[in-house]
């Protein structure tokens, strides 16, 4: 399955991804479309086999700070109108602990006898350290780690950071004289590799073991990128190593929240992206990465590839798995069964990385058509491969790309037509824009709404 990997209509930012047994499972907050505030006051979970990770499931509710349609609230300290953000979930010994971050309150454990819920709750943290330390008891985005030796850490903090050790018999109670505050500095210290501030703590802290080193991926004061710093033990000192995804180079920017995870053999980074013209609206994204020799991880690029190694050009292609989105352009839902893109400009430029378009087929041309929803202003799409016209034009593409073909887009199409270059091989798809006007005229024009699009597909 493309990004974002769940399907179109979910959004779960700040993926928490686990395997337990023969799936993995993703745990993360719960937004709502078009939503001016984060989250809600449920978490869901999903899973997919480990074989098959575009077969996802939906698991449900696993756990409430307020009363839902089905179900009364599993916390009594909570209002209706509370929210859950960016938990976690850890085995130990047969049982799986969900651990929840409450806005706004303390911050809880609940336990199952399976991974996907439903969570039954335990206590709030027990802790003997200053109220102030840890956000107030509130544990804001705890990681939990459980070691080799049976030892377990949490991990949490915004703006600073905080671990701890929990008492691995009731795995709620924080250990008296555990607590490490600031294991990423919040000054530089050019020692460890944190010599500037935007590689220091933001949020989002979450542990990966890496045969024996410590990964600590967290999101850094240079949002919205994910980053990275290890360690030859569970509680530091903590070296800066780099950064793994950018979600917002060349997309709409916000925050990012995320790890890293092996899945059947291959080491993938989860991350989000935002939508409906919001840093809300967040949904799931995931992308490939190596873990070199020297225990680098090699920065990725943004795709719209998800689980799957290549994109099909000859299938019909959803436009709101764009991973390059320019000029003020933004995902929308309109409703659970449609996505566009909106306010397409002259200054806009959307990208899919990548099509595999496969071997020569005979012919110089083949068709290619869209489903857009024009907005009274004649315009042409221009379809590039590789790149565009200009090598500036993106952060992330520092070629000219190859021109295969431009499609007219009238005052109320709802699907263009028309011929394009033929294309073999694997190739990242461009679309920019532009109108036949000129001088004042094309002031006029410029920063106007062209047309939504919503879906394409190449044709032989």
């Amino acid at each position: 399955m493309a990004n974002p990997y769940l399907p179109k209509w979910e959004y779960i930012p700040d993926g928490e991804p686990r395997v337990f047994g023969d799936r993995v499972y993703i745990y993360g907050s719960h937004d709502i479309a078009g939503s001016w505030s984060f989250c809600d006051k449920v978490l869901k979970c999903w899973s997919a086999p480990v074989d098959n990770p575009t077969q996802w499931v939906c698991h449900g509710d696993i756990f409430r700070v307020g009363k839902t349609r089905d179900h009364e609230a599993d916390t009594d300290w909570t209002e209706d109108t509370s929210k859950l953000f960016a938990p976690d979930v850890v085995e130990k010994d047969g049982k799986y602990y969900l651990y929840a971050y409450i806005e706004n309150h303390k911050g809880c454990v609940a336990v199952s006898d399976r991974p996907e819920g439903p969570f039954k709750l335990v206590s709030q943290y027990k802790y003997n350290i200053p109220d102030e330390v840890c956000n107030g008891g509130i544990f804001i985005d705890p990681g939990v780690f459980v070691d080799d030796d049976g030892r377990v850490y949490i991990y949490c903090g915004y703006l600073s950071s905080y671990l701890a050790e929990i008492n691995p018999d009731n795995m709620y109670e924080i250990l008296d004289g555990t607590l490490i505050e600031d294991f990423i500095p919040k000054e530089p210290r050019p020692e460890d590799g944190f010599d500037t501030k935007e590689k220091l703590f933001f949020e989002a802290a979450s542990m990966r073991k890496v045969g024996d080193t410590y990964y600590m991926i967290y999101s850094p004061n240079d949002c919205p990128k994910l980053a990275y710093a290890t360690s030859d033990s569970p509680t530091g000192p903590f070296k800066f190593r780099g950064y793994i995804v950018d979600s917002g180079v060349d997309y709409p920017g916000g925050n990012d929240h995320g790890s890293i995870m092996n899945v059947n053999g291959q080491w993938y980074v989860f991350y989000h992206r935002m939508t409906n013209g919001t840093i809300m609206s967040r949904r799931g994204c995931v992308e490939k990465i190596e873990i070199l020799p020297d225990g680098t991880i090699p920065m990725v690029e943004t795709t719209s590839l998800g689980f799957e190694d290549s994109l099909n050009p000859y299938q019909i292609t959803d436009a709101d798995i764009a991973c390059v989105l320019t000029g003020d352009a933004f995902i929308s839902e309109r409703n659970v069964f449609e996505r566009f893109i909106r306010n397409i400009t002259t200054e806009t430029v959307i990208g899919y990385r990548y099509f595999d378009f496969g071997d020569d087929f005979g012919s110089k041309t083949m068709e290619f058509a869209a489903k857009v929803r024009g907005m009274g202003t004649n315009c042409r799409m221009n379809i590039y491969i590789d790149g565009v016209e200009s090598a500036d034009r993106l952060k992330t593409v520092k070629t000219v790309g190859t021109k295969i073909g431009s499609i007219a887009i009238g005052h109320d199409d709802s699907v263009i037509t028309g011929v394009v270059d033929a294309v073999t091989g694997r190739h990242a798809v461009y679309f920019t824009f532009e109108t036949d006007y000129s001088g004042w005229m094309g002031d006029y024009f410029k920063g106007r709404s062209l047309f939504e699009l919503e879906s394409f597909v190449f044709m032989k």
